[in-house]
């Protein structure tokens, strides 16, 4: 019995030892690549990119046709970019804005830039009237007091700065755009700054407002921080101002503000900022307060594109400063606003 047993138990043995493969001794097989799967994800590539090379050829096409219709050039592309036409531009009528730009007070808001502006695109021309911010706006001289001063109407809200001035000017007013400090630095530094010739030097301080003002005079550019610091001042920390002949404190203040305008405006029309205009905008909307749509700066966009600068006119309120009740004020001459007004084409 047991030498049946051992035969048997040897047997089994050979037998598992006929099937427990070494796994290094199976050979491996190689999977073959499907050619057909290759294949047709290659020709599935090749006619996306191909289709999406026709949709650009043909939107490309499309828009050229757009431009050509409108004229050509770069205010064509404009008006395309942003949908005019040009029988759109020819119906565009003048706008007038009032720009106010505000500084904060630790106490109130104040209006420290107040210029008037128009601009006519049919006859291409455009004007800049300075408004003081002392001006007086109250009843009666003999009773004046701090608050009967232009500037501090905002607090009050801006449709009484608006009024005050359609008051004086006698101009109807479409829109006006206010600008703190945190916009014009934003709006500035998404043009690339300016390039601007500081014409005196400039050293003031003034810690209770954080005002900070410290530029050298010269040609060169303006960012955002110094183009706050250009606007605001009017005097240095030992008194002195800007030359008689240039305009002294808020005389030479509004003058360098409007210069300051006139070459922001210049550097804005340059091709590189119009291709980013629709940026521009967008920038300039979030940080502003004002009436006006998007759609309604749009319009004008494409019109602007053809400007020269040189039919920019500016001057600023005639009058003179007197004391009142203590106080001094800027009383402007309504005779002389008229022929003003008249003269700059409003």
């Amino acid at each position: 019995m047991d030498r049946i047993n051992n035969n048997k138990n040897s047997k089994r043995k050979r037998n598992n030892k006929k099937y427990n493969y070494n796994e290094e001794e199976i050979p491996k097989v190689k999977k073959k690549k499907s050619k057909k799967k290759g294949s047709f994800l290659g020709r599935l590539i090749k006619r996306l990119i191909f289709i999406i090379f026709l949709v650009v050829v043909i939107v490309g096409i499309l828009f050229y046709i757009s431009v050509k219709e409108n004229g050509g050039g770069i205010q064509g592309v404009l008006c395309t970019i942003f949908g005019q036409s040009v029988e759109e531009l020819e119906k565009l009528e003048p706008i007038n804005v009032l720009l106010l730009g505000i500084s904060e007070d630790i106490t109130t808001k104040l209006t420290d830039t107040i210029i008037l502006c128009t601009y006519n695109p049919q006859e291409q021309t455009a004007a800049m009237l300075s408004i003081p911010r002392d001006t007086f706006v109250g009843k009666s001289t003999a009773s004046a007091k701090g608050s009967d001063k232009i500037n501090s109407l905002y607090s009050k809200g801006v449709e009484k700065t608006v009024s005050a001035v359609e008051k004086i000017t006698d101009v109807e007013i479409d829109y006006y755009i206010v600008v703190n400090t945190n916009a014009l630095i934003e709006i500035v530094d998404i043009i690339g700054g300016v390039e601007f010739e500081v014409p005196i030097d400039m050293e003031y301080d003034d810690p209770t407002q954080d005002l900070h003002i410290n530029l050298k005079a010269g040609m060169q550019l303006i960012d955002g921080e110094k183009a706050e610091q250009l606007l605001r001042f009017r005097h240095n920390n030992d008194g002195s101002s800007y030359p008689a002949d240039y305009g002294d404190n808020d005389y030479g203040r509004m003058k360098t503000q409007r210069a300051f305008i006139t070459e922001a405006i210049k550097q804005t029309l340059d091709i590189k900022n119009l291709f980013k205009a629709n940026n521009i905008v967008k920038t300039v909307f979030k940080n502003i307060e004002t009436n006006m749509e998007k759609e309604d700066l749009y319009k004008y966009i494409p019109a602007v594109a053809g400007f020269n600068l040189e039919n920019i006119v500016s001057d600023q309120l005639p009058g003179e400063s007197e004391k009142c009740n203590g106080i001094w004020f800027f009383l402007y001459n309504k005779t002389e606003t008229k022929k003003v007004i008249e003269n700059l084409g409003f």
